[in-house]
């Protein structure tokens, strides 16, 4: 049995890697033959001693979620591990400033492996930060199997959905706009917007982004077919939320989103997608699961909804194309991605300290680091 410690935000931080982390987390657990695993806290007193403890530390890495600027305390940390290192990149930016390329490069070099959630991610490390492609490895983000179990019709008002933390980029005004555009469909759809604003955009703007929204609404004539849901939901209720859905849309305004839970979460269940062209989704939909319009364009929006309304066919074409891909994203699955890194990682380890003399004794230096293809 290989353990593993997860560096991570954790709960009750409402936060996208800390929710995927405790979903990590409780997938290594659930066969304790093969694997077992503990959340560590970024904020604990020490977290490399409690990282040693286990056979290889998984180290989540968002900019921001550690001290220091872009987060460069992540690197003591690193520093202090003396087991092998799982580093996860959750975001790799295309035109990174000198001190986050320099950050992402040394975390990198630290790790004996790097993890990435799409493809693109990883195109973009190799090519643009000069990592070596034999220690990137692709694992998509893990989504709950039992999203797809019940199916939702809403044949007088289809139901249109977004969900997750609210703020400015989240791309709602132009799902707004489009509703303008499809008032004369026989069946008008209403949009759900369901999640509370995040934490930080909250604590400095409050939720002037919400009344934004409403105010646009009202504006645009289609107040009454815009709801706002702020409950904080279960796994299990998220689930019969999702699976209610008509279409998930997903109009974010960011071109540099290389990895998306909701995107995950929106495929795993099977339901029709609309979505910007970001980079997760241009990859994840490129098969025909969802459609891709431009970004911050309200008229592509509405012609994608009015499309999967109405289009014989599109809709049951998109479940179809979303099912092949579902077992992939499985976090059962994605789990056992990470038990069969960490078994490669250990074996190599052990072959290291079996070998005589200085290479066989403690970590490498910087500038020494010995990777694992």
């Amino acid at each position: 049995m290989i353990t593993f410690g997860v560096l991570s935000t954790v709960p009750p931080a409402r936060c996208g890697i800390a929710t995927f982390s405790e979903a990590l987390v409780r997938h290594l657990n659930d066969d304790r033959s093969r694997s077992s695993a503990e959340l560590v806290p970024i904020a604990s007193h020490a977290p490399a001693a409690a990282l040693n403890r286990c056979d290889v530390a998984v180290v989540q890495h968002e900019y921001g979620i550690y001290d220091g600027p872009d987060g460069e305390a992540v690197l003591d940390v690193l520093q202090r591990i003396r087991v092998p290192i799982v580093v996860v990149l959750h975001t790799v930016l295309t035109t990174p400033t000198i001190w986050q390329r320099t950050l992402l490069s040394r975390m990198c070099h630290l790790a004996d492996a790097v993890v990435v959630l799409s493809q693109t991610a990883a195109t973009r490390l190799i090519d643009g930060y000069g990592v070596d492609g034999h220690r990137v490895t692709v694992i998509p983000h893990g989504a709950e199997a039992g999203n797809a179990s019940r199916r939702v019709d809403n044949p007088s008002h289809p139901l249109l959905l977004t969900w997750g933390l609210l703020g400015p980029g989240k791309g709602i005004e132009w799902v707004i706009d489009a509703l303008a555009e499809v008032g004369d469909l026989p069946n008008v759809p209403r949009y759900l917007v369901a999640g509370q604003t995040h934490p930080r955009v909250l604590a400095r703007q409050g939720e002037a982004y919400r009344d934004s929204l409403r105010e646009r609404a009202a504006a645009r004539g289609v107040a009454h077919l815009l709801e706002f849901d702020a409950a904080y939901r279960s796994r299990r209720d998220l689930a019969a939320l999702v699976a209610s859905a008509d279409t998930v849309v997903l109009p974010y305004d960011s071109s540099e989103q290389v990895a998306s839970g909701v995107l995950t979460e929106a495929v795993a269940a099977r339901r029709p997608i609309i979505a910007t062209r970001f980079p997760h989704a241009a990859e994840l939909l490129a098969d025909g699961a969802g459609l891709l319009v431009p970004h911050a364009d309200s008229r592509a929006v509405g012609v994608a909804i009015r499309r999967v309304l109405t289009e014989p066919g599109l809709a049951e074409s998109m479940r179809w194309r979303a099912a092949q891909i579902a077992p992939t994203l499985d976090w059962a699955a994605v789990a056992d991605r990470y038990r069969l890194l960490g078994t490669r990682l250990t074996s190599a380890r052990a072959r290291r300290l079996e070998q005589p003399g200085p290479a066989g004794h403690g970590r490498p230096r910087i500038g020494r680091r010995t990777t694992v293809g």
